[in-house]
């Protein structure tokens, strides 16, 4: 006799069927949004009066603080939306049931339930959104929040929920009842695709999407890397040490954090990847592999370098205006072969690339201020650039610190 067939009652056999649904998803993988979504159609066809169903958590991410998933059985369909940081300090949150279940759990409560009649002599809509669903025609609502670990909901990630129905006499006892017993489980699914998605974004905001990737993939390895031909990216604010004495260090990170935001964005609109920022500098690829057309690519990195001057040129602008730190940014774009891949000690490790074209692009990007120019490409680069020739102008062969030969160096006319 299997599991569900060991109740006698529907209630049980439903509360069995949601369980193995709900961890099933969670062992695949299953997104939150699609979890969600087919939650709520599974609680209609099974004939749970549900009219509106909504889930919302924490996550860490540099950019969001949290997701919401809205689903409305009108539409059968589910909306989406991401929180910025500092939401919860919105007045529409701090007057919320989900507030209010934070504020209870606090106070030792573990995964504390809300419900509220919304129409009848006992209704009792005492939170602005109660007011709103209640005017579309919302009889009953309940909410609940679970969080992961064991912390509260007012710290790290979890899950709030609220459900509402339109029907007469609001949700039964076996109604909240499903719930109750499901909700666990449908959870722990949930749980399990937010670790993944914020073990994925903090792995490509800290070594970038390419690095970050691979690094989820499995290659956490020391020595494991790979040869790879690139362009070379490196920037570098010129005169910084005198900037940072002179800039209070709240404003010298404001600086950083403008200049930075402006050359990636760059970066990432002409297909590079940024790989670290070391102080004031910034190293990044565009790769090739055999497929690739390298003259595109070089073009790619010639756009990306004159869109990065343009647009620092400009936020400069806006700086001086408002009476804050400007910074100069010097540039180099080289191509050639390095190792991409994992170095460090064992138990601190850097998805990197290193080799000798890495320290040479360096190198030229040092060139920048004594040659009076913005950006440097190598010949190595300039010969592969053929559609960008015209903007590229011979400034002779220079020494470079620590390699042997001199080399022809060029620039990139912006104009």
């Amino acid at each position: 006799m299997s599991l569900r067939e060991s109740f006698d009652d529907a209630l049980g056999r439903r509360i069995i069927d949601f369980n193995i649904w709900a961890l099933e998803g969670g062992l695949k993988g299953s997104a939150t949004r699609e979890l969600f979504d087919a939650f709520c159609q599974r609680l209609v066809t099974v004939g749970f009066p549900l009219w509106r169903g909504y889930a919302a958590g924490r996550t860490l991410h540099p950019q969001w603080s949290g997701y919401g998933y809205l689903w409305r059985r009108e539409f059968n369909a589910i909306e989406s939306s991401r929180f910025e940081h500092g939401s919860d300090d919105r007045s529409d949150f701090l007057d919320s049931p989900f507030e209010y279940l934070i504020r209870t759990a606090q106070d030792g409560t573990r995964n504390p339930w809300l419900r509220r009649r919304l129409q009848g002599p006992d209704a009792d809509r005492d939170f602005p959104i109660l007011k709103e669903i209640a005017a579309q025609g919302a009889t009953d609502y309940v909410a609940t929040i679970y969080s992961f670990g064991r912390g509260d909901p007012s710290h790290g990630t979890g899950v709030a929920y609220s459900f509402a129905t339109a029907r007469s006499g609001g949700f039964s006892g076996d109604d909240v009842t499903l719930l109750e017993s499901v909700l666990p489980a449908l959870s722990l699914a949930i749980k399990s695709h937010v670790g993944h998605e914020i073990a994925a974004g903090l792995l490509a905001a800290y070594l970038g999407a390419d690095a970050g990737r691979r690094v989820h993939a499995g290659a956490v390895r020391r020595g494991t890397v790979e040869t790879l031909r690139a362009v070379l990216w490196f920037a570098d604010i010129r005169g910084f040490t005198a900037t940072a004495d002179a800039t209070p260090g709240l404003a010298l990170i404001d600086l950083l954090d403008d200049t930075f935001e402006t050359m990636t964005s760059a970066v990432r609109d002409h297909g590079g990847q940024v790989l670290k920022f070391m102080g004031d500098g910034m190293l990044a690829i565009f790769p090739l592999d055999e497929a690739s057309d390298t003259a595109a690519v070089c073009s790619q990195a010639v756009g990306a370098a004159t869109l990065a001057m343009r647009a620092l040129a400009a936020l400069n602008e806006r700086r001086a205006a408002a009476a804050k730190t400007t910074a100069a940014v010097d540039l180099a774009l080289h191509l050639g072969e390095v190792l991409y891949g994992n170095v460090g000690a064992v138990d601190r490790l850097d998805f990197t690339v290193i080799g000798p074209a890495v320290n040479e692009v360096a190198r030229i990007e040092a060139l920048c201020e004594p040659l009076d120019q913005s950006v440097l490409v190598s010949a190595e680069f300039a010969a592969a650039a053929v559609t960008c020739a015209e903007r590229l102008q011979p400034l002779g062969r220079h020494a470079l610190r620590g390699v042997r030969e001199p080399r022809d160096i060029l620039a990139l006319t912006l104009d």
